[in-house]
């Protein structure tokens, strides 16, 4: 244990703890940290008074503001190097911060190049270097041809590993085959490691105009014009998620020793279809995301191409299927993630009406310190021809990194005045978005609970406090997403990574603490 001097003491009146048997607890407690070794190294289940610690100690006393630990965002998209022009580690992870997020893992594309090889990861290791606001773990991806890479990036210290079956919508990332799916499965079995897989497939059907994502041309022949979200919906029904799921379970005996994961569940109609495999004994989960738990279609304006992702938001009736399986005693979705997958806000193609004055940066920014130039080369520009509103042609992704509590919190609030029952409380999102994520990628040893001997990780969350977000209060690069405008309850007023606070609300430079950030990249090679 540290030295007395080196002790700073959160106390609350409500914490949410992990007890020896990995339950949770939500109770009073007086957390003792270190910020010389940066773990949490006593916790008493009671509101103890100054008195109670050295006269050198550090002393603070939240009231009944919630102290939980730090989450855990296992699917986030920094696309730095490459695409930093869209995001980038200190923007992204600054963001992160705000949102008591203290650790995030860095998806395998939309960076250039991806981490699809040893290199390619040493590349994005040396781009993060001194950027970080938060902790950050990386996956490793799966593409056609890189089965050789696969062990070696295991060796470096990536958390799992991402494929698609169906086209990313950038080129350096290309959807795998069956035969690609059956060689990685083959390579990692056995390994501690996950292997996930971004679930959907375009059946056999008659009316498919091809694989086209990203492009105007969609991947069914369109029910209506372009710029109806209606239209949009329809042309990725759930049987792209159910079919390639399916695909999915038919080579899942080839590796009866690896952990497989469906990335943002979209669609309720695939999940008995998970659960009827995890009863054969078949090791799958599935996540889904912030957006798809608190926006419907019903909700979007025609045009309004903030909303576009892939899989699709879908409708009420359907988020009203995700709620209640995380509620489900078996359910087969285990954690929630932001799938924060931001662009240039022009490529989203924004009507003139829903374009915002900070969406539009007039700088380039440059996280790294590195030439950009090369970066605004490789930049994607909107398809010539296209036009404003177009869902089919607005890069797809929703950016959201750190709203994910004030998100989950009031979504729920808002559905348990509906008169929904079985609502989530904050142990549940304690458990969903903290302690399962550290499990998916191998942290839970040091993240995700506040117990002794982790990571003095800890988010203050005030639950009551009303607030609307507007551009200027986002602080991911670009200013651009369908929360702009919503109202949330609950608002993370601190944030502390490491026994360090590293961001506090309405505090000078814009709430974030020190100088330089002091995130750091995990690279510690996964053992479970």
């Amino acid at each position: 244990m540290s030295s007395p001097e080196a002790l700073t003491v959160l106390v609350s009146t409500r914490a949410v703890l992990t007890l020896p048997d990995d339950s949770l607890l939500l109770t009073p407690a007086s957390i003792s940290i270190s910020p010389a070794i940066g773990k949490i190294v006593a916790i008493v289940a009671a509101v103890l008074p100054r008195t109670s610690f050295p006269s050198t100690a550090t002393y603070i006393n939240y009231g009944s503001k919630l102290l939980i630990p730090g989450l855990v965002d296992a699917h986030v998209h920094l696309n730095e190097p490459g695409r930093t022009e869209w995001e980038g580690f200190n923007t992204g992870t600054r963001a992160a911060a705000s949102g008591g997020v203290t650790t995030v893992v860095d998806m395998p594309l939309n960076a250039i190049p991806p981490t699809t090889t040893l290199a390619g990861f040493q590349e994005k290791l040396a781009a993060s270097r001194d950027q970080c606001w938060v902790d950050v773990g990386f996956y490793g991806g799966v593409i056609p041809g890189n089965a050789d890479q696969l062990l070696p990036l295991v060796e470096a210290g990536v958390r799992g590993f991402k494929g698609f079956l169906i086209e990313s919508g950038v080129e350096e990332f290309p959807a795998i085959s069956s035969a690609d799916i059956e060689l990685a499965m083959k390579t990692l079995n056995g390994t501690p490691t996950t292997l996930m897989f971004h679930a959907e497939m375009i059946p056999p059907i008659t009316d498919s105009v091809g694989d086209a994502v990203q492009v105007s041309q969609p991947p069914l022949a369109p029910k209506g014009t372009l710029k109806e979200y209606q239209t949009f919906l329809e042309s990725r029904p759930p049987s792209f998620e159910t079919y390639a799921i399916e695909e999915i379970l038919s080579l899942a005996p080839l590796a009866n020793n690896l952990h497989l994961h469906i990335v943002h569940l979209s669609a309720t109609q695939a999940i008995p279809i998970i659960k009827e495999a995890r009863q054969r004994g078949i090791n799958i989960t599935a996540e889904t995301c912030f957006h798809y738990l608190g926006l419907a279609a019903e909700g979007v304006e025609d045009g309004d191409c903030r909303y576009k992702c892939c899989p699709p938001i879908r409708e009420q009736l359907n988020q009203d299927g995700l709620w209640e399986e995380l509620q489900a005693e078996d359910s087969c979705i285990k954690t929630i993630v932001s799938d924060h997958s931001p662009c240039t806000p022009e490529l989203k193609l924004l009507p003139p009406h829903l374009q915002t004055m900070d969406s539009y940066p007039n700088i380039h920014h440059s996280d790294s310190g590195i030439d950009m130039r090369a970066d605004l080369e490789l930049e994607q520009k909107p398809p010539a021809g296209s036009s404003e509103g177009d869902f089919f042609a607005a890069w797809g992704g929703i950016s959201s990194v750190g709203l994910g509590l004030p998100i989950l919190h009031s979504s729920a609030k808002k559905r348990a005045a509906a008169g929904h029952k079985l609502i989530p409380n904050i142990v549940d999102i304690v458990r969903l978005c903290s302690q399962a994520t550290a499990k998916q990628v191998g942290l839970s040893h040091r993240k995700g609970a506040l117990k002794v001997g982790m990571d003095a990780d800890i988010c203050i969350f005030d639950d009551t406090e009303e607030w609307v977000l507007q551009s200027r209060g986002m602080h991911w690069k670009n200013r651009c997403s369908p929360w702009e405008g919503h109202q949330f309850t609950g608002r993370v007023k601190e944030t502390w990574l490491r026994g360090h606070k590293v961001f506090e609300h309405g505090g000078a430079n814009a709430g974030f603490i020190g100088m330089s950030p002091i995130g750091a990249a995990i690279v510690e090679k996964r053992i479970a």
